[in-house]
């Protein structure tokens, strides 16, 4: 399976979730705490790449790269920065 696939079903089923909890997730926070988060991915994971941490089959990517990230690494952030806060205020309303 290559990355982009991997990264298609996430974001196929993250839109399902994001369309089901939207009234959960606060759109206008999003915002600048996506700049701050996709600025930290690109740090770290370039140093992670680049110290051989990590290390991608770039035949298997997108072939979309922010100098050493692959640009899947970037979706997964966003996800993250959605599914957290949202999935936290739900169930907070549950209590």
């Amino acid at each position: 399976m290559t990355y982009p696939v991997l990264t298609a079903i996430v974001l196929g089923v993250f839109a399902v979730y994001a369309v089901i909890f939207r009234r959960w997730i606060n759109w206008r926070a999003l915002l600048p705490a996506a700049g701050l988060m996709l600025l930290l991915t690109l740090v770290f994971d370039n140093l992670i790449i680049a110290s051989g941490i990590v290390d991608y089959d770039f035949e298997k990517t997108a072939g979309i790269r922010f100098f050493l990230a692959p640009i899947e690494d970037f979706a997964y952030t966003l996800v993250a920065l959605v599914l957290v806060p949202s999935l936290f205020n739900w169930l907070r309303s549950r209590l």
